[in-house]
C-alpha cells in the first residue's frame, strides 16, 4: 500500500489508520513512514532529484521484503516522481506481489494551510530548499489505484484503501 501525495497531505494519518485497521484484523502489517526513514535508514540522503530517487527505491525494496514475507507494507512516502513509484511497482508485480497506490490528492494550498511541521512557511520564505510542491515538482500519479480526497474522512479513506487491499488478495 505506497500512499504518495504533497507534504501535509493527509499520507500519515490514513496509512496509520489503515495500519491499525489491519492489525485489529489480525493481519501482520507495518508503517514505513518517510519521516521516520529519514531518521534512520535513509538519514545519509539529501533533497536532491537523485537521492529523492534513492530514498523511494530504498523504501520500495524494504516494502517489498516485508510484502514477500506476508507483511502489508503500509508506506507513507511523498514520492514525487512518477518514474521512480512506477520502478517501485514493477519490482514488485516482477515477484508476483501486490502494489497498490494511493494518491492523497490534497491540493496545494489545503496542505500549505495545515502546514503541520510549519515547512511550508520555512519554503515560502526562502529558508527552506527543495521542498517538494514549492520549488521541487511533485508529479501526481496519472492513473492510481486509489484517489482519496481531503473530504473523505479518516475512516472512509481506510474503508477505500481496504476496497482495493480487498480486490488483490
Amino acid at each position: 500500500m505506497w500512499f504518495t501525495g504533497l507534504p501535509g497531505a493527509g499520507k500519515t494519518t490514513v496509512a496509520s489508520a489503515l495500519e491499525l485497521r489491519l492489525l485489529e484484523q489480525g493481519r501482520s502489517a507495518y508503517l514505513l513512514d518517510g519521516d521516520n526513514l529519514r531518521q534512520g535508514i535513509c538519514s545519509d540522503l539529501g533533497f536532491s532529484r537523485a537521492d529523492r530517487d534513492r530514498n523511494v527505491k530504498r523504501v520500495g525494496e524494504l516494502a517489498r521484503l516485508l510484502a514477500d514475507s506476508g507483511t502489508v507494507a503500509v508506506v507513507a512516502l511523498v514520492s514525487p516522481y512518477e518514474a521512480t513509484r512506477r520502478a517501485v511497482r514493477e519490482c514488485h508485480l516482477a515477484d508476483g506481489l501486490s502494489f497498490v497506490e494511493v494518491f492523497v490528492n490534497t491540493p496545494l494550498d489545503v496542505c500549505a494551510e495545515r502546514d503541520p511541521k510549519g515547512m511550508y512557511a520555512q519554503a515560502n520564505a526562502g529558508q527552506l530548499d527543495h521542498f517538494t510542491g514549492i520549488d521541487d515538482p511533485y508529479e501526481p500519479p496519472r492513473s492510481p489505484d486509489v484517489e482519496l480526497s481531503p473530504e473523505l474522512t479518516v475512516d472512509a479513506a481506510v474503508d477505500a484503501v481496504m476496497r482495493a487491499l480487498g480486490s488483490r488478495r
